[in-house]
């Protein structure tokens, strides 16, 4: 575990989950400062027992903590976290959702099935870059792209598979073709098998984001009259892609996590 148990010399602390497709992380905030982070596959997080054996060390080094924030995109996972943490935290539990208060105006058809992780990232964007427009990509188990404009109005977005579900998709929908591991090609083509999918499923990727990027720019210019605009990225794939991309995105390390503890600073009744 990578929690040091070092306690901050004040108790303006804040844990906040993050219960992804993939992996769940588990951070420790002061104030905007994440302090440390913790990962498991989320599949543990599946019981309050289970919740239960990942908090009680955190909360033993660090007893001055209170609050906690939920930001998931696993619905199953939800009632065992929000309980488990209500359970064994004084203050305030707040879950991540497209119906609390935003620092952006939401303009979607469903509000209700806008992601978690979707708004979080959002809300960081809002914090990060004022008077900018901004391009949020989260490359992980899928890849979703938001835009925001420079009023902090949400624009849209799209949403895509990411390349461990298009590897894996390659496999279980095929006689013969190998599950391979996403790493950056060495070459342009492919010499073997493994080679066409990891090159085809990477490039293929890359290729497409860096032409989205391109018309959601030209989009935002010609069509909204914005003239300074961020890409920002976000996720576990996120350095892989963006380091083959032609544009040159910032890599925001923790996004998530980060945006849901400045969504937690907006939502809580009591004063931190």
């Amino acid at each position: 575990m990578l929690f040091s148990g070092q306690q901050p010399p004040f108790c303006d602390l804040l844990l906040v989950v993050e219960t992804g497709n993939t992996v769940a992380s588990i951070a420790l905030f002061r104030g905007s400062e994440c302090l440390e982070v913790h990962k498991v596959p989320s599949p543990v997080m599946s019981s309050r027992e289970k919740v239960a054996e990942q908090l009680l060390p955190i909360l033993m080094h660090y007893p001055s903590l209170r609050d906690a924030v939920l930001c998931s995109v696993v619905p199953l996972l939800d009632q065992p976290i929000i309980e488990t943490l209500r359970a064994h935290l004084s203050g305030e539990v707040v879950q991540v959702t497209s119906s609390m208060q935003l620092p952006f105006t939401l303009h979607y058809d469903s509000p209700e099935s806008f992601g978690a992780d979707r708004v979080a990232l959002c809300a960081l964007s809002c914090q990060l870059y004022a008077g900018e427009a901004v391009i949020a990509l989260d490359i992980g188990t899928a890849i979703t792209v938001d835009v925001l404009d420079s009023a902090r109005n949400y624009l849209g977005g799209l949403i895509m598979p990411g390349l461990d579900l298009m590897a894996k998709s390659l496999h279980e929908h095929t006689a013969r073709l190998p599950l391979v591991g996403i790493e950056r090609p060495e070459t342009l083509i492919g010499l073997s098998t493994a080679e066409c999918i990891r090159n085809g499923i990477v490039l293929n990727c890359v290729s497409g984001i860096d032409g989205l990027l391109v018309k959601i720019t030209r989009w935002l210019r010609e069509e909204r009259g914005e003239e300074r605009i961020r890409v920002i990225a976000a996720g576990g794939n996120a350095p892989l892609v963006t380091a083959m991309l032609d544009a040159s995105p910032v890599v925001e390390n923790h996004a998530v996590l980060r945006g849901s503890s400045f969504l937690f600073s907006l939502n809580a009744h009591s004063s931190r």
